[in-house]
């Protein structure tokens, strides 16, 4: 506990947060008495970087394998645009019920064998990164958090018939836990989540992140495979464990969907032929360290794939009644 507010002391001389962005809980017992000194918090923020609700579903698969308490609350008035991404509300025959407002909070939560941890989860903020960041610190100082691990899923031209690829990230060279697939730099456009990771570098704090390659033909719609496959590299950096059985068996049933619909409709079923020649071309130039553009290997444009979407994702709903 010293340590920890010594930390904290030391957090105050550089760097001051707007304590109206967060509220954190004064009394934590499960965090303040605990004995093991490691304490990760999962990241996950909704609106950009999920393309397949991949990070998004695999946050509410933790929340539903433990109990839950909220330990920090964000003021999300001071974040959010509200005229931009529109909360859901229920009209009920003559009156307004039910908003759902949007909540930006942090949750304690316990892994398959009991050892706590935290997930911040949440909208990302449409404004004000820099002090958001500030606010996230706070969290992290007051909780003793030692790393912090973000989730998210881009979409990409690949097959939803290959191993899901995923890209690692880290302020620190000595936390990546595999290699990146990217050579040189790539400009992209930024996130709250990535700026976090960035800041929280340079704070002295760990952080790393977990981006899962996401099929463009399958990027709005629900794709648990994905999720599984972030969970797994959580449990690596995060040091937990994550009892996956259910998200699996999940993900089974979607990949049978998928496997039904392809099989009825040829002009898709092309489109992904096509994604995995491409995909084992750049895999065997790896393999042989040559060239990673293939020749007479034509890659589907984001065009031809988009042609096929709408019909692609009508089919997975609302399936053919003859079909047996």
């Amino acid at each position: 506990m010293c340590v920890r507010s010594r930390r904290l002391g030391l957090y105050r001389e550089r760097v001051t947060s707007d304590p109206r962005l967060v509220h954190i809980v004064d009394d934590v017992p499960a965090l303040d008495g605990r004995s093991d000194s490691e304490l990760t918090m999962v990241v996950v923020l909704d609106g950009f970087l999920d393309a397949g609700n991949a990070a998004a579903r695999a946050a509410q698969h933790l929340v539903d394998a433990s109990d839950a308490s909220v330990v920090a609350t964000f003021d999300v008035d001071q974040f959010h645009d509200y005229r931009a991404r529109r909360p859901p509300m229920s009209f009920v025959r003559d009156h307004y019920e039910a908003y759902d407002a949007p909540r930006l909070v942090v949750r304690l939560l316990a892994d398959a064998a009991g050892a706590p941890f935290l997930l911040l989860q949440g909208p990302e903020p449409d404004n004000r990164w820099e002090a958001f960041c500030r606010a996230v610190l706070e969290v992290v100082e007051r909780f003793g958090v030692t790393r912090v691990v973000g989730m998210g899923a881009v979409p990409m031209a690949v097959p939803h018939t290959r191993p899901i690829a995923i890209t690692h990230h880290a302020n620190q060279p000595e936390l990546l836990t595999g290699e990146s697939p990217w050579r040189g730099e790539l400009r992209v456009p930024s996130s709250a989540q990535a700026l976090l990771e960035v800041r929280l570098g340079e704070w002295g704090h760990p952080a790393m992140g977990f981006v899962a390659h996401i099929p463009h033909y399958l990027a709005q719609m629900d794709y648990p495979q994905a999720s599984a496959a972030l969970l797994e590299q959580v449990e690596i950096a995060g040091r937990l464990m994550v009892d996956l059985s259910g998200l699996r068996a999940e993900a089974e049933d979607r990949e049978a969907e998928i496997t039904r619909y392809l099989s009825t409709n040829e002009e898709i079923a092309d489109v992904v032929a096509a994604l995995e020649r491409q995909y084992d071309a750049f895999e065997r130039a790896e393999e042989e360290g040559s060239s990673l553009l293939a020749a007479d290997q034509p890659l589907p444009t984001g065009e031809e794939i988009g042609q096929q979407f709408e019909q692609f994702l009508a089919g997975l709903d609302g399936p053919n009644e003859d079909e047996s």
